[in-house]
Order: C-alpha cells, then sequence, then structure tokens
C-alpha cells in the first residue's frame, strides 16, 4: 500500500462524489486504499458510496462525531 486517503463527509453528496474521481484520477498507479467517513449524512452520500466506488471503504456513525473524531476512526 503506497497511500491511505481518509474523507470525512456531512451531506456533501455531490462534492464527494467529485472529490472521490478526483482522488482517483490523481493516484495514478499508486495502490491506494480510501475510506470515507460519514458523519450521519441524510443526503444519501453513503447509497452513492456503496453505488458508484464498491471499492471504497466505508464507515458509517450514526451521529455526527466531528471531524477530527471521524478522522481517528
Amino acid at each position: 500500500m503506497d497511500l491511505s486517503i481518509i474523507i470525512v463527509n456531512y451531506n456533501v453528496k455531490y462534492f464527494l462524489e467529485q472529490c472521490l474521481h478526483s482522488v482517483k484520477r490523481a493516484a495514478g498507479d499508486l495502490q491506494t486504499e480510501i475510506w470515507v467517513v460519514d458523519n450521519n449524512s441524510v443526503d444519501g452520500s453513503c447509497a452513492m458510496v456503496q453505488a458508484k466506488f464498491p471499492d471504497v471503504n466505508l464507515i458509517r456513525n450514526d451521529q455526527n462525531l466531528g471531524f477530527s473524531v471521524a478522522n481517528n476512526q
């Protein structure tokens, strides 16, 4: 593994999708793992990640734990 990428999300489905496309393009030949930590979004973010990016690791929080806690998960 060359690089681990952690993205914390809260109700920004459109921007999350754009971010994931961008990260995948930028990674090139690097061996990466991508983690999305969702802080209880209600905008369909998790469903979008599962449908469009099945290789992305997804952690669903049942409450908004904040940015720093989500990064450390």
